[in-house]
């Protein structure tokens, strides 16, 4: 079977975990790259997903329903009472986006914040696997959370335009889980952060389930993620994804 990676609206879903006993001995930078990109390799998901945003002492819970397929396609529809009706279709490249109040597809780009997250439209967007967009070093080992890491740093690849030049990884030696990691703005700061809460044994792969985000030019601001009935691997209708099904 010829398997795709799904990427969804979130560019940490795809290749967060890994499986215990993998390597005999302390791998290289390379292979602990490629197989954090290969365990998210599935040719379709759907979920209900739940987005909890978090600005000083304001929280706001947001409610959606997630479909995805390969690197190109994804379908999100809310359903939490305020933005129920809201909808964003990423095909080919392009998002775009229908509400209830515009009752017109628009077209999204830039860095606006996805409906008020952590996160950027252009993160939503991000896909491919990162073998093939960065260079990767094996810096060493770190206890993150009372569990030993291994340490990647990423450079994007000389060939390639990335939004996050540099990336570092923290990989836990035991599990292979993907704990945490940081994405580096041009001016080599941290400019967001990821952390994963929880991950579930799903389809055979270690699944990230719970994550958290925090976009670190934004103050006491925080995105949690939580990802539940999912299901890998099952046929999704082309209509799905039709612009159709937007409006």
């Amino acid at each position: 079977m010829n398997m795709k990676k799904t990427v969804f609206v979130l560019t940490v879903v795809w290749a967060l975990t890994g499986q215990a006993g993998l390597f005999a001995q302390t791998p290289t930078a390379q292979e602990i790259l490629a197989f954090v990109d290969g365990n998210g390799v599935y040719e379709s998901i759907q979920y209900d997903g739940e987005m909890i945003i978090e600005i000083g002492s304001r929280k706001t819970v947001k409610t959606m329903k997630v479909w995805a397929r390969g690197t190109t396609d994804s379908f999100i529809e809310f359903t939490n009472s305020s933005d129920r009706g809201a909808k964003y279709l990423k095909t080919k490249g392009s998002l775009r986006a229908w509400t209830p109040d515009v009752e017109r597809v628009v077209v999204i780009t830039g860095k606006d914040r996805f409906m008020g997250s952590d996160l950027s439209f252009e993160d939503t967007m991000e896909n491919g696997a990162l073998t093939e967009r960065y260079d990767a070093a094996l810096t060493g080992t770190e206890t993150y959370n009372g569990r030993q890491c291994w340490v990647l740093e990423l450079k994007v690849k000389p060939s390639r335009t990335e939004s996050y030049p540099k990336r570092r990884l923290w990989i836990d030696t035991a599990t292979h889980d993907l704990l945490h990691y940081e994405l580096y703005a041009l001016s080599g700061a941290v400019s967001k952060e990821y952390s994963i809460l929880r991950v579930e044994e799903i389809g055979g792969r270690r699944f990230p389930v719970e994550l958290e985000v925090r976009d670190r030019t934004r103050q006491n601001s925080k995105t949690s993620f939580i990802m539940r009935n999912i299901r890998i691997d099952e046929p999704i209708p082309d209509s799905v994804f039709s612009e159709q099904n937007l409006r």
